[in-house]
């Protein structure tokens, strides 16, 4: 990093006082992760109030070579937006950035700025009657440019698909300060490579996405919601498709989770109840929805539960009966991470594999970590109707946390091992961020991974774009 006196001397002429924090009390919040796996500093967060000023602040910064970290509502699960610990990269935040631009309920879009988070976007979406189909625990944090960043999935894969098929167009500022305005709300406009898709998932790597046209759907107006108890991952695999063959097009989420992970929620979160007699080894958590009024929802999933406890794929299930159960069903399910976090160290794999292999591989990558840490605790859980499982290991009951956590990587290895055996990817929906690029080469080598570096190397030739995340 060169003198930065000069470069922020220039920068605060652009975005002001309130665009630039140099007092490390302000800038704590923005070096380190939500997991706490890396402490970073920096020597300032740049915090532009439009597009303009973040690509002259860009503009600056490439003439400086001074290397920029894009930090959106710094959720990441794998590092992706904390600045090294070395003092040498600037963060960019684009918090303050969180316009809504338009929505129109004619075309089903929303046009948002980055800096919005995905709960407002959501929001938004609903005060005009439509549905914005992304929905992840972190989304009252988690900021559009992120979401889009990482490629984020969530709960409604399985229906809708991940963060990049609901984008229509972008607005990106590049690694030289030029502004790409992308910003098209056509459904068809085959006009040459598709360059959104080339920044959705790019990590901050490439550009930084300043704004989004994201398509919108209805909002459902019938919604069911069961919570079902199984006695393997087997049944919930049989169960979910039973959903899928009695009505595809209604699945709003299925969602699977095994007995301990249950427990730790119900033992750290408050108010947290499990809304059946008896625990289970495993549950499901099932959503159907349709844009209907009275479309028959609860008819619908009270008769494929009928028919799943008569045949024994089913052991016992709960319907909720209202919004607060909704929400206390979800609950479950959302505080996974948070419970697991305050139940002690944990080891988190972000995987995927077809659907029909993951009872398999639950299975397997259960026995291969038991065999290696004797007493570790296997948590998977996630969504089963798209295949992204978060098989994460919670320290043996006793052990050393540290001692624990630098067992990262023979865990990983010996997860992905198993991944790697049912056609799997070892990063699903979180990304790869400063955390997994040394797996990149491993998995991802030969043509494909010099694809990647070309597509870099064009487009930011002098690497100070969110340096050292996703390729190694």
């Amino acid at each position: 990093m060169p003198d930065t006196a000069p470069l922020l001397d220039r920068i605060r002429a652009v975005v002001g006082d309130r665009g630039l924090l140099t007092e490390e009390s302000d800038t704590a919040a923005y070096t380190q992760d939500w997991r706490k796996l890396y402490q970073g500093r920096t020597r300032a967060v740049i915090r532009p109030a439009n597009t303009e000023e973040l690509a002259a602040v860009v503009t600056l910064c490439a003439e400086a070579g001074a290397p920029i970290v894009p930090q959106g509502g710094n959720t990441s699960m794998v590092g992706g937006a904390v600045p090294n610990a070395d003092n040498s990269e600037l963060v960019l935040s684009t918090a303050r950035m969180n316009r809504i631009r338009d929505l129109d309920p004619v075309d089903m879009t929303l046009t948002i700025e980055a800096g919005a988070t995905l709960k407002a976007a959501q929001m938004a979406a609903a005060e005009r009657g439509c549905l914005l189909p992304l929905s992840i625990a972190s989304e009252g944090t988690a900021q559009i440019g992120g979401v889009l960043a990482v490629n984020a999935g969530g709960n409604n894969t399985v229906r809708y698909g991940n963060a990049r098929d609901l984008v229509l167009g972008l607005e990106v500022v590049l690694p030289d300060g030029t502004i790409w305005n992308g910003l098209r709300r056509l459904r068809k406009d085959n006009t040459g490579y598709c360059l959104r898709q080339l920044f959705v998932g790019s990590e901050g790597t490439l550009g930084i996405i300043t704004a989004a046209v994201l398509k919108l759907a209805p909002a459902p107006k019938d919604v069911a919601v069961a919570f079902c108890s199984l006695e393997s991952a087997a049944k919930a695999l049989e169960l979910f498709a039973r959903v899928q063959a009695y009505d595809a097009a209604s699945i709003g989420a299925f969602e699977l989770m095994s007995g301990l992970g249950t427990d730790f929620v119900l033992k750290h979160i408050p108010n947290a109840v499990l809304p059946l007699a008896e625990k289970a080894p495993f549950y499901a958590l099932v959503e159907l929805a349709t844009p209907r009024p009275n479309g028959g929802m609860r008819g619908a999933i009270e008769e494929i539960l009928e028919k799943a406890l008569e045949d024994g794929v089913v052991s016992d299930a709960a319907i909720a009966e209202s919004d607060a159960q909704r929400a206390a069903f979800w609950r479950l399910r959302e505080e996974h991470s948070e419970a697991q976090k305050r139940e002690g160290a944990s080891v988190k794999n972000d995987v995927s594999v077809p659907v029909s292999k993951v009872p398999a591989f639950i299975a397997k990558a259960t026995a291969a970590c038991e065999a290696l840490i004797p007493g570790v605790r296997c948590v998977p859980f996630g969504h089963m109707g798209d295949g992204n499982i978060h098989f994460n290991l919670e320290q043996p009951e006793g052990a050393d946390p540290a001692w624990f956590l630098e067992q990262d990587h023979a865990i990983m290895e010996t997860v992905n091992a198993v991944v790697r055996e049912y056609d799997g990817s070892f990063s699903a929906e979180h990304g790869i961020g400063k955390l997994k690029p040394y797996m990149m080469p491993d998995w991802r080598g030969g043509a494909e991974l010099a694809i990647m570096q070309r597509i870099k190397a064009a487009l930011d030739p002098a690497g100070i774009m969110n340096p050292g995340k996703v390729l190694p």
